[in-house]
């Protein structure tokens, strides 16, 4: 009787204990068809810095909506109020099965922390604080295929060993963080331009590849504005470069139904010895229009003034203006038409001023020779699990 009286105690408090604590597995599967003219290679070194001649693609490609990922999401009641949580986040490209995010397991998300009414500490691998809080800002959401997030947020949008503090009060959101070696590498991309970047922690090298900043959100009723901030110090040479971006942004939703957005972010990227490599400002306008609970349309202009660019201050502003028709099949699945026309850079706004960012991470857009524009179509099928 006194064993079976235990074996239930034990039974029981593993049950409590279960209650208090969830894993959740959730991802995307997202995959098209795309037409895109006037495609060229990355210049890098070992092509002498040419991106040739341009020809015609019909591809199939990973994420056009969003990036395709799967992941686990932790979450333990400590009581008190307080929450231990955590996040592994593995993002693929669904054409291959490959992994994305320079072959990280978990290269989208990998952290741990703590979460109370005082707000959530996270350690690991994060998007940064500006980052985060341009998502409610940007009317493609970031969508992987068009989205200029190289060029707006900068290539070291997801950081590793990073400390993040964020603080949800109301309609304020406030985050910061610090990164204790970023991780990003970029090749040289033109003869001007240093290859920069790398994982930091170096002993006696703090400031070495290091990254951080803050953000600050508030959105009540139909309103919303953000100001953000994001400096990076990477290794460039033997010794730290600074590149830094500040950014406003604004929105107003109207009647349920639609939505508009924009902002401002300027930029300025200097070498180890302080010379200039690029300063930019980058200004962004669109909006989001629900025309029935199925379908949705998105807009968005993109437009860089490009002022310096490797000591070059005579640059063809690049632009591009890109749209996003999405019909619901259920709440699950989703079908899509995304298209995109950009002039003076590839679609993505994929130049030297981005770094390339896109096409070194996935499917080229760098404009060939000879060519000033390039237009790109796509139609593709998400399922959200």
């Amino acid at each position: 009787m006194k064993r079976t009286i235990f074996f239930l105690t034990v039974v029981c408090a593993c049950s409590a204990a279960d209650a208090q604590s969830s894993v959740t597995l959730y991802g995307v599967m997202d995959l098209n068809m795309e037409y895109v003219n006037h495609v060229g290679v990355v210049p890098q070194a070992s092509n002498g810095f040419n991106p040739g001649q341009g020809n015609k693609v019909v591809r199939m490609d990973a994420g056009g909506y969003s990036g395709s990922r799967w992941g686990l999401r932790g979450l333990e009641d400590l009581g008190g109020g307080l929450k231990s949580i955590f996040v592994l986040e593995n993002g693929f490209n669904s054409d291959t099965g490959t992994l994305q995010q320079g072959g990280r397991l978990f290269g989208r998300q990998a952290y741990v922390g703590l979460n109370s009414e005082y707000g959530q500490i996270t350690f690991g691998r994060q998007s940064n604080s500006m980052f985060a809080t341009l998502a409610n800002f940007v009317p493609l959401r970031f969508a992987t295929q068009y989205e200029p997030v190289g060029v707006i947020a900068g290539a070291n949008f997801r950081e590793d060993n990073m400390a993040q503090y964020t603080g949800v009060f109301g309609g304020l959101t406030a985050r910061a963080h610090w990164s204790f070696g970023v991780g990003t590498v970029l090749p040289q991309v033109a003869p001007n331009f240093p290859a920069a970047g790398g994982n930091g922690e170096v002993p006696g090298q703090f400031r070495r590849d290091s990254g951080y900043g803050a953000g600050l959100s508030y959105l009540a009723g139909p309103f919303g504005v953000g100001i953000g901030y994001d400096q990076w110090n990477p290794t460039i040479g033997t010794g730290n470069g600074s590149f830094k971006k500040a950014v406003v942004m604004a929105s107003y939703a109207l009647n349920g139904t639609a939505k508009v957005m924009g902002g401002y972010r300027w930029g300025q990227s200097k070498d180890q010895n302080s010379a200039l490599i690029l300063r930019d400002d980058f200004y962004w306008v669109g909006g989001q229009y629900r025309f029935s609970p199925a379908l949705d349309f998105t807009l968005e202009y993109d437009y860089q003034n490009v002022k310096n660019l490797g000591r070059n201050t005579h640059i063809a502003n690049p632009w591009q203006i890109a749209l996003i028709a999405d019909y619901a099949l259920s709440k699950r699945t989703d079908v899509y038409l995304t298209t995109a026309y950009s002039k003076n850079a590839g679609l993505a706004m994929e130049s030297a001023a981005g770094n390339f960012a896109t096409s070194l991470a996935l499917n080229s857009y760098t404009l060939p020779n000879g060519q000033t524009s390039m237009i790109g179509v796509a139609v593709g099928i998400r399922h959200i699990f």
